[in-house]
């Protein structure tokens, strides 16, 4: 199939960029005989590029989009258990985290195809307006049902999420690659930062009657606002050559439709059937099992349809054909997801029953992963673009991973102040991971296959969320099940009437020492032991998580180590600039 270059510099026709063909049964050239046009770095003249505020201005757009998309992400984490206590259904607090990381799948193939022919911006500034609408939504629900209808229209801009990497990538020069990866992840910890701080001064001490969350997403409301304005100011591309090649009829019919329709009903299944995994039904049960079989038969007939029938759709083949690294960097950001929303879901919450009942206390902890993220992500960027290389550095991330996993598998109620130091360990391998995997793979595929393999490679990092959320929440659901029994055995040998352990247990869950001390018969020492108890089986339920998470990164790091390093693909040519080549080259 013959596709055409991204990008065309139309003011300039002495350097216009003629279409390129590309054959996708045709395996690209190996590495070390590359013969891309971006290989000029190997010339001695090559010119470097002068870039203007045109450039850096258009980064740091996106870069707003992604901070706002990270305000609301850590206020699903951090906010969620607030929110669901709020209206009484912490059962289903996953339901705020999930859509996101659903539609961040769904979409984001879907958006990276289309902006290949109808633009990026628009893209861009119309479904960040998506998440100010959700936001709006979230801070003004009654009831469960319309927080989850909130988050499921804020996951929408989570489609823009792989162009956030296109874009901040194709506008800069190869060689600066990395910083650009780096840029997204340090406005990922900003916006981290702003969202934990902020949240836990508004809901510092837990309090589920509390209206603090509505303050917190009337803020992230702003935040997509005000990052949607910019990029549509100050981001304005040169249309791409397939704008105006097709009639919108034709681009239509180009868009992966099926592959979308696998996608979607596969994914949404799978994550619905594990989540009702003790919650409340049996494995046996059919919401269960049904659900969970027809979701992994809707993903295998994605699998054979994208193999077989579609060539050149969201899993298109130029992108397998050419190098290992795209197919190894796809499975290692996998585990990447798989392990960001292990810490993003669970290690703030583990912190706060175990250890903290002040929030604010408990956002300075997380946030620690999140300083050290940004200083690994510049230096891993740095390190980059100075050697061209990224196969050991991205060995060396997730062996920190499974250090922090292996470390928090070992967490107790007695393990207070090491876990202080644990986010160090996150912050390093989160920082150096990302920056380096995209890099890999955007280096890896033609220019004109970037937005596509971006689009995939975020989605493939959501899916690894989508299933780790799941799995998790089948196992922390199962351990917890446990929980009435553990802590019934306790207070009956402390001489508690049998009668009373249901409301005992439903009082010592909720944290209400008005309600606990009102259970008759009950003494300090019955409270003592039931809370001992429970804190115990929550530790049991995290460990759980962790060694989960942790067997996901130890198999991306022996997988890493297969990657090679691209130097050739480190140079100065940009694939699609938005300033004029007279303005870029000239003294």
């Amino acid at each position: 199939m013959a596709t055409e270059e991204d990008s065309t510099n139309k003011s300039s026709p002495e350097h216009e960029v003629k279409p390129i063909a590309v054959d996708s049964e045709k395996p690209l050239a190996e590495p070390s005989q590359s013969q891309t046009p971006s290989n000029r770095s190997e010339r001695s003249d090559e010119p470097v590029p002068h870039l203007h505020a045109k450039t850096f201005l258009a980064v740091i757009a996106v870069c707003m989009i992604y901070m706002a998309q990270l305000v609301n992400l850590v206020g699903a984490g951090a906010q969620g258990q607030i929110i669901a206590g709020h209206f009484h259904d912490t059962a289903n607090v996953v339901w705020f985290s999930a859509p996101i990381t659903i539609l961040t799948v769904v979409l984001g193939p879907i958006v990276s195809q289309a902006a290949d022919y109808w633009g990026r911006k628009w893209f861009l500034v119309i479904l960040t307006l998506f998440g100010a609408v959700g936001s709006v939504v979230v801070a003004r629900a009654d009831s469960m049902n319309m927080a989850i209808a909130g988050f499921c229209i804020i996951g929408i801009a989570y489609g823009t999420q792989p162009l956030l990497h296109v874009v901040t990538s194709e506008v800069l020069p190869r060689r600066w690659r990395a910083y650009g990866q780096a840029a997204d992840m340090i406005s990922n910890a900003v916006g981290s930062v702003l969202g934990l701080y902020v949240g836990a001064a508004l809901n510092r001490t837990s309090d589920p009657t509390s209206d603090g969350f509505r303050y917190y997403y009337y803020m992230t409301m702003a935040c997509f606002l005000v990052a949607a304005v910019l990029c549509a100011v100050v981001y304005n591309p040169p249309p791409l050559a397939k704008q105006t090649q097709f009639t919108n009829k034709e681009k239509l019919a180009k868009l992966d439709w099926i592959g979308y329709f696998f996608l979607a009903t596969g994914l949404v299944l799978f994550s619905v059937g594990l989540s009702y995994s003790k919650n409340p039904y049996e494995w046996s049960d059919p919401h269960v099992s049904a659900t969970f079989a027809t979701g992994l038969a809707l993903a295998l007939g994605l699998v054979v349809y994208e193999a077989f029938f579609k060539k050149d759709g969201m899993f298109h083949h130029g992108l397998f054909t050419g190098n290992r690294n795209f197919s190894i960097a796809a499975f290692c950001v996998f585990a990447e997801g798989v392990a960001f929303f292990a810490a993003n879901t669970y290690f703030a919450f583990e912190v706060s029953v175990l250890y903290e009942t002040d929030a604010l206390i408990v956002g300075a902890r997380y946030s620690i992963m999140l300083f050290v993220s940004a200083i690994a992500a510049t230096l891993t960027g740095w390190y980059c673009a100075a050697t061209r290389r990224v196969r050991w550095v991205t060995f060396a991330a997730f062996a920190i991973f499974i250090v922090f996993f292996i470390c928090m598998a070992n967490t107790n109620l007695n393990t207070n102040t090491p876990v202080w130091g644990y986010p160090v360990l996150l912050g390093a391998a989160l920082g150096m991971t990302l920056t380096t995997l995209v890099t890999a793979a955007q280096l890896s595929t033609p220019p004109e296959l970037i937005s596509v393999a971006s689009g995939l490679i975020i989605s493939i990092r959501s899916l690894g969320g989508t299933v780790g959320l799941a799995i998790y929440n089948a196992l922390f659901n199962e351990a917890m099940a446990h929980l009435p029994g553990n802590v019934a055995q306790a207070v009956i040998a402390d001489g508690l009437d049998p009668s009373n352990v249901p409301s005992f247990i439903a009082a010592l869950a909720s944290r209400n020492q008005t309600a606990l001390r009102s259970v008759p018969g009950v003494t300090p020492q019955i409270i003592g032991d039931g809370a001992n108890v429970l804190l115990n089986t929550y530790a049991v339920a995290f460990r759980h998580v962790w060694i989960a998470g942790g067997c996901f990164v130890a198999l991306a790091a022996v997988v890493s180590v297969f990657l090679f390093d691209p130097k050739k693909e480190f140079n100065y040519h940009i694939d699609a600039p938005i300033e004029k080549e007279e303005d870029m080259y000239s003294a």
